[in-house]
């Protein structure tokens, strides 16, 4: 017990470290006086807004439920990343916070909720559609964000890697929403 108590001491210790060894960069890099922190601010603003007049409040238990399990895969596959050194976000607004919470508590999930009610609301494809999303999102978006430097990666072909990762996402969070849907109507 002595061995396993003085390594998470060690341990504890040294993400004490890396914690304002962070602090200390987001504070010269990404505070509230540069643009990059303003342009996360309106990442994660603005679609809420417009998430907030264009939702179908008729299914928002579904669209809410659904775009949260979006959420959730998101922040852990980037917890994965960021801890395994795949990837990391330069600029984040919020260091108390995880590291990408304007893409994946906001943009993201929301750009998913809207493609989710289109799809229900005009009977297509899901996955056709999501297919085209995470194509969109992972071969068009994630480059624009890591040529402006708002995403760095460490890893080769990591464009496919996230539209793989994208693929899991929104499969295991249709799944479950349906689940959920299920047991609301009680079959």
């Amino acid at each position: 017990m002595t061995k396993q108590n003085d390594m998470i001491d060690i341990l504890n210790d040294k993400q004490k470290a890396l914690t304002e060894d962070w602090t200390q960069y987001w504070q010269q890099f990404s505070f509230y006086d540069t643009w990059q922190f303003w342009l996360l601010v309106i990442f994660f603003i603005t679609p809420l807004i417009v998430l907030y007049f264009k939702i179908d409040k008729s299914k928002a238990l579904q669209l809410g439920f659904f775009g949260f399990n979006i959420h959730v895969w998101l922040g852990y596959i980037d917890k994965f990343g960021i801890n395994n050194g795949f990837w990391q976000y330069p600029y984040q607004w919020m260091i108390f916070l995880a590291n990408n919470i304007p893409l994946d508590a906001s943009l993201i999930p929301v750009i998913f909720i809207l493609m989710y009610q289109w799809i229900l609301n005009n009977n297509k494809n899901y996955y056709l559609y999501m297919l085209l999303l995470s194509a969109g999102l992972s071969f068009i978006f994630k480059p624009i964000l890591n040529m402006h430097f708002f995403l760095k990666f460490y890893i080769d072909i990591p464009y496919i890697y996230l539209f793989l990762g994208y693929i899991v996402i929104f499969s295991l969070s249709k799944l479950i929403t349906d689940i959920f849907v299920r047991f609301q109507r009680g079959q």
